[in-house]
Parts: C-alpha cells; sequence; structure tokens
C-alpha cells in the first residue's frame, strides 16, 4: 500500500511540474497574450490543492503514517 501512495504522490508532483513547465511554454510563445498560461497556472494550482488534500486525508486515515 505504501508503494501505491508513493506512486501516486510522484505522479502528481510529475504533473504539477509538467503543468508548470507549460504555463511558462505558454507564456513565451505567447508573448504574454492569450489565456492558455492562465489555464496551465490554474490546473497546477487545482493538482497541487488536490495532492494537498489527499496527503491530509491518507494522515487522519493513518495510511500515511507522520514521524516520530
Amino acid at each position: 500500500m505504501e508503494l501505491i501512495l508513493k506512486i501516486i504522490i510522484v505522479l502528481f508532483l510529475f504533473f504539477i511540474l509538467a503543468s508548470l513547465a507549460s504555463a511558462l511554454y505558454y507564456l513565451v510563445k505567447d508573448k504574454g497574450q492569450g489565456t492558455r498560461a492562465v489555464r496551465s497556472l490554474t490546473l497546477r494550482i487545482s493538482l497541487s490543492l488536490f495532492l494537498f488534500g489527499l496527503l491530509m486525508l491518507g494522515t487522519y486515515l493513518g495510511l500515511i503514517p507522520l514521524a516520530d
């Protein structure tokens, strides 16, 4: 179970970084015009909040042990 949780967390972090990179790409490509960069950053924030919620829920349910 721990391995599955670690894989999920790493995947979320990868998607967050990919969204951040795509926002940078769109910002440079569109020269500040357009909404693609804003959408990518909105997706990054949503993924980050969802991951934070999953981590909090996992800690509350005891799936993620607290450090001693």
